[in-house]
């Protein structure tokens, strides 16, 4: 008997990764949630701890966020007090942003919420499975497109 168009479908590498990745990104989200945090605002938070203080502009670009999405997320962050926006010396008419002593602590605390919802995410597989997904994601991930 042939091969039905659904089942098919559901073989797709493609549609895999995307049910995957979307089971991932509810189990991150229902962690962070415990924090009223939502997954831009750790990738915000991920990009100023590591290349910060800088500017609003370069932040969008490291972490991937369209500039007027940016604008939300950091007002939300600095009114938390997150985040700090202050203007930069060299040009007053740039933020630069920086984490805060508070930014901090709440991001260890979302590393330790992340760990929790990949290791449920992963629950299913045995150790080596787990690196060896892992790797072979990032190869998929890494490649050159045309």
């Amino acid at each position: 008997m042939p091969e039905t168009p659904l089942a098919h479908l559901q073989t797709l590498p493609s549609w895999l990764l995307g049910r995957a990745s979307a089971l991932g990104h509810r189990l991150v989200a229902d962690q962070f949630a415990s924090e009223g945090v939502r997954l831009p605002h750790h990738a915000v938070l991920c990009g100023v701890a590591e290349h910060g203080p800088l500017a609003q502009a370069d932040l969008a670009r490291i972490v991937r966020i369209d500039p007027k999405d940016l604008v939300a997320v950091l007002n939300d962050l600095q009114s938390r007090e997150f985040v700090t926006r202050t203007p930069d010396p060299k040009d007053r008419r740039k933020n630069t942003i920086a984490l805060s002593p508070a930014g901090h602590e709440l991001l260890a605390r979302l590393r330790v919420l992340g760990d929790r919802a990949n290791a449920a995410l992963l629950a299913p597989l045995d150790p080596e499975e787990r690196t060896r997904l892992v790797e072979l994601l990032a190869k998929v991930v890494a490649a050159p497109r045309d």
